[in-house]
């Protein structure tokens, strides 16, 4: 079968910028992730066999010259040493296991450095998704003429909203091509006559570099989890926005504040933070009570949030970007990512629901033993992690359901 993932940059830009940030502050770390599955699809037969080929294919993938020059263009807060470990990074087969139990179940599980492992999920989740719909026969109906078109008028209506929108759609995407033609018709758009709203990017660098667009990105909670693992919920997002200070130098962008809710985060989300990072993301919960707590907070420290980017992203589509556009205006600078809703939005087709999540980890591989770490959602049962892991750092936090 073609192999999917062919571009070294064909990822989120998040995953690299995080990736610098370990090497800078966790060097030595060990990970552990874990793929889950919400909706528990039956994959076909054979479906690892064609998994595990296409994960060893990316053995083969390296980042060229080109990819090296364009990112050291479009993202100069990346230090430069960075692009020397990439040039030698290899990808490799024994970071990941696979296996489909007896019902047709995936599982999936990656453990190693943490540096060299980071890389990995993004790439997985698109290669899951890609290849389930190659599988089951539904690529061959995907009409990309037809899917360009609607892309183009999405981009129409954010637009005419005044909304300011990037394409968040790796992962979760129907195919490469898919996410392409979104890229494509909204570039074409944005460009077609003066608009109130802008396309600002793609997340996918590789994309980016394609339709000179500006590789977007923030932060996943994975770093923030990580770190919880090692150190203990209290203090992780303390810790992160120091290790993400101490590596980015004041191009601090966007804080997605949301890995254990919002509490622990507000009391550790002091006037040097709010000062340093642009804005905030929200990822999960309800997007107005998000944004009231978000522009609450900057207003107690004396910052004017209307002086702040908030990036809503929380499975959002181009109906609930736009009202949230006309009721978020107000208070932020507000902004969208928006994902599976450009890059799998395919008549009868129904987008995956896939995650691979860091669940355990080490400070430094001469340890014996791992830690492990989980997310505390804003949206009520939406925690991923054991639910005795869950349990504990819930307690530790002093939060009830």
């Amino acid at each position: 079968m073609e192999q999917i993932i062919k571009h070294f940059t064909d990822d989120d830009l998040y995953k690299f910028t995080m990736c610098c940030a370990v090497i800078d502050n966790f060097p030595r770390a060990q990970v552990k992730y874990s793929f889950t599955d919400r909706d528990h699809t039956i994959y076909p037969k054979g479906f690892v066999e064609e998994l595990n080929q296409q994960i060893i294919a990316l053995e083969s993938v390296v980042i060229t010259d080109e990819e090296i020059d364009f990112m050291k263009q479009k993202c100069s807060y990346i230090p430069g040493w960075f692009y020397n470990y990439l040039k030698g990074y290899r990808f490799k087969r024994e970071w990941v296991k696979a296996w489909q139990d007896n019902k047709g179940h995936l599982q999936i599980e990656f453990e190693g450095s943490w540096a060299d492992t980071i890389l990995l999920e993004v790439k997985v989740l698109a290669i899951i998704s890609e290849l389930y719909y190659r599988m089951n026969g539904q690529s061959i109906e995907f009409n990309y003429e037809e899917y360009y078109q609607k892309s183009y008028q999405k981009a129409e209506q954010l637009l005419q909203a005044g909304c300011i929108y990037s394409d968040f759609g790796t992962r979760r995407r129907a195919s490469f091509k898919a996410q392409d033609t979104v890229v494509s018709a909204m570039k074409a758009c944005t460009l077609s006559k003066p608009w109130a709203g802008k396309f600002v990017g793609t997340s996918n660098i590789y994309l980016a570099m394609k339709y000179d667009l500006l590789p977007v990105g923030t932060m996943a909670h994975e770093f923030v989890c990580a770190i919880g693992g090692m150190y203990g919920p209290q203090m992780a997002n303390n810790i992160a926005m120091n290790s993400w200070r101490n590596t980015f130098r004041g191009a601090l962008g966007t804080y997605l504040y949301d890995s254990f809710g919002w509490e622990i985060f507000n009391l550790n989300f002091s006037e040097d933070f709010a000062n340093l990072f642009k804005g905030l993301r929200v990822d999960s919960g309800d997007n107005r009570e998000q944004l009231m707590k978000i522009a609450n907070k900057y207003q107690s420290l004396g910052i004017d949030p209307k002086t702040k980017q908030v990036v809503f992203s929380n499975a959002l589509n181009t109906d609930s970007a736009i009202e949230i556009q006309q009721y978020a205006n107000e208070y932020c600078k507000p902004s969208f990512g928006i994902g599976t809703h450009f890059t799998n939005d395919f008549e009868a087709v129904k987008p995956m629901n896939i995650v691979i999540k860091l669940v355990a980890v080490k400070i430094t591989e001469s340890w014996t033993f791992y830690n492990d770490t989980c997310k505390i959602s804003e949206d009520k049962g939406k925690h991923t992690g054991k639910p005795e892991v869950i349990q504990r750092f819930m307690q530790a936090l002093n939060l009830h359901e």
